[in-house]
């Protein structure tokens, strides 16, 4: 099996640059395609025509949440043409002879707890998180030592345009969390959270500010389900990590406004867990938490979201979380499998006199959604 794996690898980086003619149906090549690959295609209705050389192989499919068996031609091409996509960003795989790996024709980024293949399903007038001619911020890649888990990890920070430029100015900064399966690359190449930003600054429909992007898995059993006894220790983990490590090293290499009125917290899935239980017992330490598709609404085995066993207070003195927080914001797709659960949760939290606002945005569990929630949320802060 290995030797046959080996050999269909070979063969797919070789074909991997091919030179393909014009396209009589008028395919595109999609923008997470390496460059010179020519598939996967995208079609006007957003259809995908995926294509792969395995000679070798007795049978391959494309696994893109839905399973295609592709059809092998006469040259030792796979081929196959999809549904129509929803538009988004969208994990896939190939599976060869029954192995699923990464198509060496596309990006490959971390998800769904390895590296995968990723598409870009374009959606029509949507261009908030495309590169634009404006000023631009950067990334840094930062290595810290922490003493919580007696290792060296990373984050991600993004530096507003201008920072360089104004040595003595602080900026405030958003804690930004990856979901299950993910870590502290997501916002950055998923998410592409420095162009969104880049793009809101321009527009001034947010102020400039630093984010940092965190690798929740301090431990890597975060237990099953939701608010249960093992996850929320998971959670209160990170807290340890984020607060005793991660913040004082980042007020010590950046200019931060350091005080909880410049300091926010926000996340998807997962993150969106854990930053909402953050913020919500630690408002000494934020004034700002995001929570996005977060299924820790869902409770425990499905039942709806005990938020007062989880958040002492929050609906017995709700006057105090609403003194104490600038901001509380939830949202969710439409076609999330929590949407429901977060409806009724918000619900529950106006009925209580919980302040918050919130949003929802057409999609499912997916990058496109939290883009746009991260989109919403960002120009509400600090100010």
């Amino acid at each position: 099996m290995r030797k046959t794996l080996l050999l269909v690898f070979v063969v797919l980086l070789q074909a991997t640059f091919a030179c393909f003619g014009q396209q009589s149906d008028n395919s595109t090549p999609a923008v997470t395609n390496i460059t010179g690959a020519g598939y996967p295609r995208i079609l006007p209705d957003l259809r995908v025509t995926f294509r792969i050389k395995a000679p070798e192989a007795q049978k391959v499919q494309l696994d893109l949440g839905k399973k295609y068996d592709m059809e092998k031609g006469s040259d030792g091409f796979w081929t196959v043409t999809t549904a129509p996509q929803v538009p988004g960003f969208h994990y896939y795989s190939l599976v060869i002879d029954g192995v699923a790996v990464a198509d060496p024709a596309s990006e490959t980024f971390f998800g769904m707890s390895r590296e995968a293949s990723g598409i870009e399903i374009p959606e029509a007038g949507v261009d908030f998180h495309l590169i634009k001619d404006v000023p631009h911020g950067t990334v840094q890649s930062k290595r810290y030592f922490s003493t919580k888990t007696n290792s060296w990890r990373r984050i991600f920070v993004y530096l507003p345009p201008g920072y360089e430029q104004n040595p003595t100015k602080k900026y405030p900064v958003l804690y930004l969390q990856h979901g299950a399966g993910e870590d502290e690359t997501g916002w950055v190449k998923q998410g592409h959270l420095d162009i969104i930003m880049d793009n809101l600054i321009a527009q001034k429909q947010a102020i400039p500010m630093i984010v940092v992007t965190t690798n929740e898995y301090v431990i890597r059993d975060i237990g099953a389900g939701y608010n249960t006894e093992s996850t929320n220790h998971f959670m209160d983990l990170f807290k340890d990590e984020l607060v005793d490590v991660i913040i004082p090293f980042v007020n010590q290499n950046y200019r931060i406004a350091n005080d909880r009125e410049h300091r926010a917290i926000a996340g998807l899935s997962m993150g969106g867990g854990t930053s909402f239980r953050i913020g919500m017992l630690n408002p000494d330490k934020f004034a700002w938490v995001g929570a996005f598709s977060s299924s820790a609404f869902r409770g425990t085995n499905g039942n709806i979201f005990d938020a007062e066993k989880q958040i002492p207070g929050i609906f017995t003195h709700p006057e105090k979380f609403n003194t104490q927080l600038k901001l509380l914001y939830i949202s969710s797709g439409e076609q999330d499998h929590s949407y429901e659960y977060t409806k009724k949760t918000i619900e529950t939290f106006k009925e209580k006199g919980l302040k918050l606002q919130y949003n929802y945005f057409p999609g499912a569990h997916e990058w496109h959604v939290w883009r746009k929630a991260l989109h919403d949320f960002v120009p509400k802060l600090f100010k």
